[in-house]
C-alpha cells in the first residue's frame, strides 16, 4: 500500500511543471545483465547488508542481489549526467559517487525488490525538490547547485536541514542542546549520519517507512521535525549518560 501511494504521488506530482524543481534528460537503463563486481567494496558491502535486511523482513526474493545491483548502477549513471567536473583537493569531491546509496535502497525494499518499479520512480523523484533532502547522492557535484557551494563539498543537508534542527533545538529541548555543548559533539553531526543512512540502525523498518513517506508527502521540512522529535524522545538517555 506504501509503495503504491508514494508512487501514484510521485508520478503525479513529476507531471505537473509547477512541482518540478530540477530537470532531468532522457535516461534509458543499462544492460539488466549488471554483476555485484561492477561495484566499489563499499557499495558491495551495501548490498549484501541489504538484501540481509530485505530477506529477513521478507521483502525480497533469492535474485534480489543482482535486481538492487542494476538499480545502484543505473542510479550512478543516471546521476552522473547532472554533475560537474570540480577540481579540488577534497577526497569527498574526488569520487563520482558518495559512499553507499541507502535511499535507493530503502526504496528497493519498499518496492519489494521489483528493480523496474524502484528505478522509475527514482527517476521521477529525482525532479522534486524533496529528493534534494533525502536522497543525498542526487546533489553530490550537482549541476544544479552553485560551483561555489560544491567545491566547499558540504552537502545542502549539512548546512539547511541539519542547521535548522540546531536551531529548533535550542528552542524547543535546551537541556538536549545543552548536553550536546557539554559533549563537544553537535546535533548537526548526529543528524547528517541519521539521514544519510535514511535512519537504517536507528529506527526499525515501518518507522523508516514513516519518515519517508512523510517527507515525500508533507514536504522536506519534516525531516527536521523527525530529527527533534527523536531527540525529544532521546532526551531522558541524553541527559543521563551526560551526568554519567
Amino acid at each position: 500500500v506504501l509503495a503504491e501511494l508514494i508512487e501514484k504521488f510521485v508520478s503525479h506530482l513529476s507531471e505537473s511543471g509547477t512541482d518540478c524543481y530540477f530537470s532531468t534528460g532522457n535516461y534509458k537503463a543499462m544492460d539488466a545483465d549488471v554483476k555485484k563486481e561492477n561495484l566499489s567494496s563499499v557499495q558491495q558491502l551495501g548490498v549484501e547488508m541489504t538484501v540481509r535486511y530485505g530477506k529477513y523482513l521478507n521483502l525480497l526474493k533469492e535474485d534480489a542481489e543482482n535486481g538492487l545491483c542494476f538499480v545502484l548502477m543505473n542510479c550512478e549513471e543516471f546521476l552522473k549526467q547532472q554533475q560537474r567536473t570540480v577540481v579540488s583537493p577534497l577526497c569527498c569531491l574526488q569520487e563520482r559517487s558518495v559512499g553507499y546509496d541507502w535511499f535507493a535502497s530503502s526504496i528497493f525494499l519498499i518496492m519489494s525488490g521489483d528493480r523496474e518499479k524502484t528505478l522509475t520512480f527514482l527517476q521521477q523523484f529525482s525532479r522534486l525538490l524533496v529528493s534534494a533532502f533525502l536522497w543525498l547522492p542526487r546533489l553530490h557535484l550537482s549541476i544544479h547547485l552553485p560551483v561555489t557551494t560544491v567545491e566547499y563539498g558540504i552537502h545542502p543537508v549539512y548546512f539547511c536541514s541539519a542547521h535548522h534542527v540546531e536551531m529548533l533545538l535550542k528552542a524547543e529541548l535546551p537541556l538536549v542542546c545543552s548536553a550536546f555543548h557539554l559533549s563537544g559533539f553537535t546535533p548537526s553531526q548526529i543528524c547528517l549520519q541519521w539521514i544519510t543512512q535514511c535512519f537504517w540502525n536507528y529506527m526499525n523498518w515501518s518507522e523508516i517507512c514513516h519518515y519517508i513517506a512523510i517527507c515525500i508527502l508533507l514536504g522536506p521540512d519534516y525531516q527536521i521535525y523527525m530529527c527533534i522529535s527523536v531527540f525529544r524522545h532521546l532526551q531522558q538517555d541524553i541527559l543521563k549518560h551526560t551526568e554519567d
